[in-house]
């Protein structure tokens, strides 16, 4: 089991082109962990504003009936990819991972598959 600061090195040192990552409580939009990020990537704004993505998607899928859970939401911007992978598991219900990738260094299918991975052994 990985705890919160574990978990968030194990994800900038074993995902190809992470620029930063947190750990988000998506009922407060409060940042419970962060490493990496930049003057320019500012990860506590950022997960603010994440947290309305996440309300937002969850929101309408109500509205819409969708009595299914969502695994992960991606933004792809022209330099970078925003990773939101919601927790499911060991008291994450309420949390998610928000993970920064740099598009030209990232392999997206195998940042998912580790962010999956990271998930399963994070105990909060």
């Amino acid at each position: 089991m990985l705890n919160t600061e574990t978990a968030l090195k194990d994800t900038m040192s074993s995902i190809e082109g992470a620029l930063g990552v947190a750990l988000v409580d998506y009922g407060s939009g409060m940042a419970l962990g962060t490493l990496g990020g930049s003057q320019s990537l500012d990860l506590n704004v950022a997960a603010a504003g994440n947290t309305d993505v996440v309300r937002a998607k969850l929101r309408t899928m109500e509205m819409l009936g969708i009595q299914d859970s969502i695994e992960d939401i991606l933004i792809t911007l022209g330099s970078q990819y925003h990773l939101i992978r919601l927790l499911t598991g060991r008291g994450g219900n309420g949390l998610f991972l928000y993970l920064v990738l740099d598009a030209k260094r990232a392999n997206l299918a195998m940042a998912r598959h580790q962010l999956k991975r990271i998930e399963g052994e994070l105990e909060v």
